[in-house]
């Protein structure tokens, strides 16, 4: 299942800066932010918080966002295979439009599975990451926001 708004390229790493160091001098514009989080989201095991750290960078029209997991219960950044470099391919992600509902009905009638989630209601973002890695050897994330949300996020 792959559709929406390809806009995003996401890499974990072990040290967020030595992360952020791969993009200076390779069209990194400005000095990025580091925001750090406790992400409460649901998975077929229950609800679980990660502790992120995270850098989101933007070159043309891609986003790279770096993850740097300082709790990951589920062991999904775990599951991003070590290249020897400080920073390793993750998902990519696509904003889905229209009804996020309808979105969780394709995801039901298709065979990869969904392994984590967030939807806190209303307006806010709201994702979920499939795991394609049998098939394409990463996750996929998408995420459903507004059109305030989404110029919100190409202003980082």
């Amino acid at each position: 299942m792959i559709e929406g708004q390809f806009y995003q390229l996401g890499y974990a790493c072990d040290n967020l800066e030595e992360g952020i160091a791969q993009f200076r001098g390779r069209g990194m514009t400005h000095e990025p932010h580091i925001i750090e989080v406790d992400q409460p989201v649901n998975s077929p095991q229950g609800e679980v918080i990660n502790k992120l750290r995270l850098c989101f960078i933007w070159i043309g029209d891609v986003q790279y966002e770096l993850i740097e997991a300082v709790t990951d219960p589920l062991g999904i950044y775990a599951n991003a295979p070590s290249n020897g470099a400080p920073i390793r391919f993750h998902q990519i992600c696509m904003r889905i439009e229209g009804s996020w509902e309808d979105f969780l009905a394709r995801v039901k009638a298709q065979d990869l599975p969904m392994v984590m989630w967030r939807d806190i209601g209303g307006d806010n973002l709201k994702f979920a990451y499939l795991d394609a890695r049998k098939t394409m050897g990463h996750y996929l994330e998408y995420t459903w926001m507004t059109d305030a949300g989404w110029d919100q996020i190409r202003g980082m």
